[in-house]
């Protein structure tokens, strides 16, 4: 059944671990079965890392912090983390910061205040999880 769960798409071990534990399983039969899957590739750490990285920020427009918490929240590595991250193409990173300020100034725009829209705009953008850096930049060109 475990094998399953981890064939239909990249699990992390704390999500395996989490799952073996609801289905009543014993420590050290969590810690050997986690210890095979391992061994057989169905759990990598990197490649989830990689994998999930990648679709975040393509699919739901994620920002490389927003990414690194969550992956943290996995209880996956730094070394992980920073090769999930080498996924994501710098020049396509920033077209996608601008393209998410696009879409969000028509909702801002009926703002009267110059203050309150950069405002929402760099609080969009921060939630979204992209850098404080690169944010100042998009509000300097488009406020």
């Amino acid at each position: 059944m475990i094998t399953r769960y981890c064939q239909y798409q990249d699990r992390c071990q704390k999500e395996v671990r989490n799952k073996l534990y609801e289905n009543g399983a014993r420590k050290d039969e969590v810690e050997e079965l986690l210890i095979e899957l391992i061994g057989i590739k169905l759990i990598d750490e990197e490649r989830y890392a990689r994998n999930f990285a990648r679709g975040k920020f393509r699919i739901k427009n994620w920002g490389r912090k927003k990414i690194v918490y969550e992956l943290r929240q996995d209880q996956i590595s730094d070394y992980c983390i920073k090769k999930g991250l080498s996924e994501i193409d710098e020049d396509e990173y920033v077209q996608t910061l601008e393209r998410l300020a696009e879409r969000k100034m028509p909702d801002i725009k009926k703002e009267q205040n110059v203050f309150a829209r950069r405002a929402k705009l760099q609080r969009y953008l921060t939630q979204k999880g992209y850098e404080n850096d690169l944010v100042s930049d998009i509000l300097k060109k488009f406020i």
